[in-house]
Parts: C-alpha cells; sequence; structure tokens
C-alpha cells in the first residue's frame, strides 16, 4: 500500500499532481485545507492537501477466503479487545489536541468509535512497532487474532456478504506483522475497503453536445424521484440547461409526477413513446447541457420490456455521449440484488444509485454489489425531499459504519 499527500492550488490541481506521479488508479483518501508557510503566509490563499493511497499489485491478487472463526459475541470480544485498544492509543501520539485533552471513562462501544474517527492520521502514519517481550508479542497475537474475528463479525452483522468480509480479513491480516497494534490493523482494513469502493463516479458533462442519462431499475425503488433530485441539483444549483424525458409509458402517475417536477423547475419536459421521438428530442435539445430520461420500471425477469428498454438506450449509441445508472434500494436482499444487476448487465453498463438508506442501518449492500457487479458507486438517497436527500456516494462514512462506527 503507497500512501502520500500532494499540496496544489486546487483540489483537482492536486489529484492530477497524485496521478501523473503514481498514476490513475490512486484513491483521494481526504482532502483537506492547509496554510501556506512562510513570512507572508498570513496574506497567501491556504493551499488545498490531498491523501492518496494506491494499492501495489501484490496486493490485488486474489487471496483464498480463511477458515469460518467460531461464532462470538460483540459485546464479548469488544470487553477483551478495549484494554489493547486504549493502551495502543497511549502508545501513539497523534496530535497535539488529542495529548492535551483530558481523560475520560469511555464506553467500550465509545473506545472502537474514537479509533474509527482517528483512522484518517493513522493511515498517514509510518507505524513502527517497538521490542517487546515474547510473552507480550504473544498476547498481542492473540488479541489480533480476536480483533480480526470481531471486524468479520461486524462486517457481516451489518450485511456484508461472509465471503467479502472474509476475503477483506484475510487479506489484511496477512500483510500485517505479528505484535501489529490493534489500531494499526484497523487502519489496514479501513484502508483497504475504501480502495474496493474507490471514488463516486458522478454525472459529467459531455465533451460535446447534451450528455444524456439513462436511469433504468426495478420498481419502487425511487428512481423518478432520484432524477428529480439529480436535475434539480443541475439546474437550480449549477445553473445548467437541463430537459426532462419519460419512456416509462406503463405508468401514468410516473409520468406525472416527473412533469410536475420539471415545471417547478421550469424544464422541458416529454413523453417518448418510440426510438423515432426519441430521435426527434435529442434534435430538439441539442443546445442543452444534459436529458435526463425516465425509463419504466420493471421485473427483471420480463425479458420483453428489457428488449424495449435495451433499443432506447442504444438508439442514440455515436450521436451523443450518454451514461446509464442502475437505480437500486438498499433494503432489497443481495441475492435479489444480484438477480437485477445480472439482469441489466445484459442490456447495458452502468454505474450504481443506492436510495433508501434512510430505511435501513445495514449498509453491506453497497459493499457487495459494488464487489459483485464492478460497477462504479455514484449517488445514495436519503429521504424523500428534493432535492436535498441526495449526496455523492461516501467511501468514509460507509466503511466507517461497516466497522461498526457512525455513519
Amino acid at each position: 500500500m503507497i500512501i502520500k499527500k500532494f499540496q496544489a492550488k486546487t483540489e483537482n490541481e492536486a489529484v492530477e499532481a497524485a496521478k501523473k506521479e503514481l498514476g490513475s488508479n490512486v484513491v483521494v483518501m481526504n482532502v483537506r485545507s492547509v496554510k501556506r508557510k512562510g513570512l507572508f503566509s498570513f496574506f497567501k490563499p491556504n493551499l488545498t492537501e490531498i491523501t492518496v493511497a494506491l494499492e501495489e499489485e501484490s496486493e490485488r491478487r486474489e487471496q483464498t477466503p480463511p477458515p469460518a472463526y467460531p461464532a462470538k459475541s460483540i459485546t464479548e470480544a469488544l470487553g477483551k479487545i478495549a484494554p489493547i485498544v486504549e493502551k495502543a492509543e497511549r502508545e501513539k501520539a497523534f496530535s497535539e489536541q488529542e495529548r492535551l485533552a483530558p481523560e475520560k471513562p469511555e464506553s467500550k462501544e465509545q473506545v472502537i468509535e474514537e479509533k474509527l474517527e482517528n483512522i484518517q492520521s493513522l493511515i498517514q502514519k509510518n507505524f513502527k512497532s517497538e521490542e517487546a517481550p515474547v510473552e507480550e508479542k504473544e498476547e498481542r497475537d492473540d488479541e489480533l487474532g480476536t480483533f480480526f474475528k470481531l471486524l468479520k463479525k461486524t462486517m457481516t452483522d451489518n450485511e456484508v456478504n461472509e465471503e467479502y468480509a472474509s476475503q477483506i480479513v484475510d487479506e489484511t491480516a496477512k500483510t500485517v506483522k505479528p505484535g501489529t497494534p490493534i489500531d494499526v490493523a484497523l487502519a489496514g482494513i479501513y484502508q483497504k475497503m475504501i480502495l474496493k469502493f474507490g471514488k463516486a463516479a458522478v454525472i459529467t458533462p459531455a465533451e460535446h453536445g447534451p450528455k444524456v442519462v439513462f436511469f433504468v431499475g426495478p420498481t419502487g425503488v425511487g428512481k423518478t424521484t432520484t432524477i428529480a433530485k439529480i436535475a434539480s441539483k443541475f439546474s437550480v444549483e449549477k445553473r445548467k440547461k437541463v430537459a426532462l424525458l419519460t419512456a416509462d409509458t406503463y405508468r401514468i402517475a410516473a409520468a406525472e409526477q416527473l412533469r410536475t417536477y420539471a415545471n417547478i423547475l421550469e424544464v422541458p419536459f416529454r413523453i417518448i413513446y418510440t426510438i423515432e421521438e426519441m430521435e426527434s428530442a435529442l434534435k430538439d435539445f441539442m443546445s442543452f447541457d444534459y436529458v435526463f430520461v425516465d425509463t419504466a420500471g420493471h421485473s427483471h425477469q420480463n425479458k420483453e420490456q428489457k428488449n424495449i428498454m435495451g433499443s432506447f438506450i442504444h438508439s442514440i449509441d455515436g450521436t451523443v455521449e450518454k451514461e446509464v445508472f442502475l437505480v437500486v434500494s438498499a433494503t432489497t436482499k443481495y441475492r435479489d440484488l444480484m438477480g437485477i444487476a445480472d439482469a441489466y448487465s445484459e442490456i447495458t453498463e452502468y454505474k450504481l444509485i443506492f436510495t433508501k438508506l434512510d430505511e435501513t442501518t445495514a449498509l453491506g449492500n453497497l459493499l457487495n454489489l459494488k464487489l459483485y457487479t464492478g460497477a462504479d458507486l455514484s449517488y445514495v438517497t436519503c429521504g424523500q425531499n428534493v432535492p436535498d436527500d441526495i449526496e455523492d456516494f461516501n467511501a468514509q462514512g460507509t466503511v466507517k459504519n461497516l466497522l461498526g462506527g457512525k455513519r
């Protein structure tokens, strides 16, 4: 794992510098504003500093899943691990503020939460364990093994597929040295999961002409509302020219809902029934920045409707730039998500949008579907309010949740 900082005037310039030195596969782990140094730094604007990580080739090789660990309650495991975590905390000087902060009694949950909060500083440091007696090293190894079992159980409790949880824990366990402090091992797990998620792949402008964005997915996942949220952000906040189309001619209510949003945003709206009408609409909106297209939600097992949708999506190939987003609910069972993903993979490539994060406390399906499909995550929604309840996918917050912390 390569971890390095870069500074520049803007985040984009810093990212470009990182990619130039380390390659395009770098993942941005943290972004912060830093003061310039020097006599006249007070009068100069701050720099943007990013911390990036790059998974080395040897770490990308697929590992054989470890044998299943015996069941163990989180409470029991935390009771054994908490003193070791606290000891590791005292041995590491994270920052002046933390050293000066008054000590207070902490619950086991607070101890683990603090470990997660301090990960961003942990991954920026070079950890070197001091020599310890054999008995202490053996004790650390026992505690580390228990800690890995706890993390695996915490991930599966958050509905991460057991195969993926085992793979992540096993990959990290094979890279840490015997006697490694628990907080360092936790940092390794955290890094690896963020790298597996990658950066949010949000909607980007076309180089020439409008960007046509199709939204596909099953019924009942909030697809139309999600389109309205995204359209609002681009139209109102970013001042872009946006048009709304719907090919969902099966549900009158969905079309009328999108029409209502279009009227509120004061953007063009059109219902399209045929490929010819699709082509005609694009000709009319060639001066626009974005054309968002709602499609009919249907069972992923309905081949006829899948074929019709595929014909609409591919009718513009070679004419304008397009992106396709598969909208799914975070509350859907993973087995059903796999079926949905497979069905739409037969039609086109896509990026993922997860809805209804406010209706579940277990976010494991985000990681499951990412690893199963290899598709990029883009947006997540957490409510019905337009346009507020949508945000770019945040890997750090999601990983923190999956490891037992607060999102």
